[in-house]
């Protein structure tokens, strides 16, 4: 997966932040999370090698700022060369999720339109609460590609009625030795909707506690992915 940090640091947001891997990761080196900061790696979309050539190569996926939120409020300074870089790197395809969608049109360029071709949004959601504020905002913007996260998923959910529009549901677990609970039902149900709507789906990771059949097993960091790639579920 290739990634672009331009900024990290974060604070935490809503009831899917409470074990979230960055703060967890960053306690364990002493960095401060709560402090947003420029990274050495803002200009990688755009950086050199001798040559003249791009360093990244055309037609890849970055993932944008994930060690932090795209539209974070510190990042308001810096948004705008980011923009400006997606935009002059026309030939990648840039990914970003967020839980403040509702800062989303505060923070677009000004030519954004109906969006860029090259930019999908993921709008994370974690219980019913969250899914109807951030959704029902989610719906009504401006992009050309969207995606749902459930992510860390703490709940049954019901999103059906947002679903037009979005090209992928993606479903995720808590990774944390006190995490909260996941159940496979849960999973299901949402896989369901989508395929009431035709949205593709994607089972993307197991939670460090899960249920399955009444049965509730606990599972190791290293095996939450596997475990949710062994369903064989996606579609």
């Amino acid at each position: 997966m290739a990634t672009w940090n331009p900024w990290r640091g974060c604070h935490k947001y809503s009831e899917g932040c409470k074990y979230c891997y960055i703060h967890k990761g960053d306690r364990r080196k002493n960095i401060d999370t709560n402090l947003i900061t420029r990274t050495d790696k803002f200009n990688a979309p755009i950086a050199k090698n001798k040559s003249g050539e791009y360093k990244i190569k055309a037609g890849q996926t970055l993932f944008l700022c994930f060690s932090s939120d795209f539209l974070i409020e510190e990042a308001d300074p810096w948004r705008q060369e980011c923009w400006e870089m997606i935009k002059e790197r026309s030939d990648l395809h840039f990914v970003f999720l967020t839980k403040r969608i509702e800062r989303f049109m505060k923070c677009i360029p000004q030519d954004w339109k109906n969006g860029y071709d090259n930019v999908t949004v993921g709008c994370t959601i974690e219980n019913q609460d969250r899914a109807d504020y951030r959704l029902s905002l989610f719906s009504t913007l401006p992009i050309k590609h969207k995606n749902i996260i459930c992510q860390p998923l703490i709940e049954k959910v019901d999103i059906g009625k947002y679903l037009d529009e979005v090209e992928l549901v993606v479903v995720g677990g808590e990774s944390d030795r006190n995490a909260r609970t996941l159940n496979y039902d849960w999973v299901l149900d949402i896989r369901e909707q989508c395929i009431h709507k035709n949205v593709h789906f994607e089972f993307r990771q197991c939670g460090s506690h899960f249920i399955k059949d009444g049965r509730e097993y606990h599972l190791a960091v290293k095996d939450l992915c596997k475990q949710a790639r062994k369903a064989n579920i996606n579609c």
